[in-house]
């Protein structure tokens, strides 16, 4: 089979989370697989699923410091994106394609992420169900989900760290916002930066080594039918306060 790579892109929030959709229906339709890596403009917190939006992210700080918030479609917890501070990728492909076992399937995409981390020096391992760790420290967080039989999966690539900015954005009691309460979060993770001497383009290139190595792939960009209908998803859906906030108010109105 035959993959795109779309190396770039620099998205609001609701754009990425669009863009992935539109992409996963396009494949479920016949397309091609595709491997995407971007990053986010503004920064954003994405939450998962079956989160509630308010439990999650301060909003009214969000506004205020111009932080983007979306609900995703895959599951897991709040994750903040960093516009400097990370790499995200995407992997959108029929579910054929993986192992039916959800673990199973993680480690198998995210064998091929620990291996882009050791292109540039890092020695991490899998920290099932979804994460990449070094030394216990997270440096890779990994969420999922199958619609339609395609199964779409994207994850963070943590190469710095900005607590102060993350915790601001999320709804953390203001009195754990303390220096040692930051220094605890920088304990438990892993940024690259703080580990290799690598530059976010050296991480880039890495992982395209590593997502495209005995594969058939040719490069793309995103097809006008993809941003046409990721324009749509992102108006009607990801901007909205129904889809953003349905979980707290206690049913969802799209099940897909």
């Amino acid at each position: 089979m035959e993959w795109r790579l779309i190396r770039s892109g620099q998205f609001d929030a609701a754009t990425n989370m669009a863009i992935d959709e539109a992409i996963q229906e396009r494949i479920a339709a016949g397309a091609d697989s595709v491997i995407r890596l971007y990053r986010w403009d503004p920064a954003a917190v994405s939450i998962g699923y079956f989160q509630r939006l308010r439990e999650e992210v301060d909003i009214e700080t969000c506004k205020a410091e111009g932080i983007d918030y979306v609900r995703r479609r895959t599951g897991g917890g709040a994750v903040f994106h960093d516009p400097e501070g990370e790499l995200t990728y995407s992997v959108i492909a029929p579910e054929s394609v993986y192992p039916a076992d959800v673990e199973a399937s993680y480690r198998a995409i995210i064998g091929r992420v620990i291996d882009g981390f050791e292109q540039v020096g890092i020695d991490a391992d899998f920290a099932p169900i979804n994460d990449v760790e070094v030394d216990g420290r997270k440096i890779s967080g990994n969420a999922q989900t199958r619609r339609d039989g395609v199964l779409l999966q994207h994850g963070t690539l943590l190469y710095d760290l900005n607590p102060e900015q993350m915790f601001s954005a999320l709804s953390v009691d203001a009195a754990k916002i303390s220096e040692k309460h930051l220094e605890n979060a920088r304990d438990r993770v892993a940024p690259v930066r703080s580990l290799v001497d690598a530059s976010r383009a050296d991480l880039k290139a890495a992982m395209i080594d590593a997502f495209t190595s005995d594969r058939s792939v040719r490069a793309s960009d995103y097809l006008d039918a993809e941003r046409e209908r990721a324009a749509e998803l992102a108006t009607k859906k990801y901007r909205t306060d129904a889809w953003n906030f349905d979980r707290d108010q206690g049913s969802l109105t799209d099940p897909n």
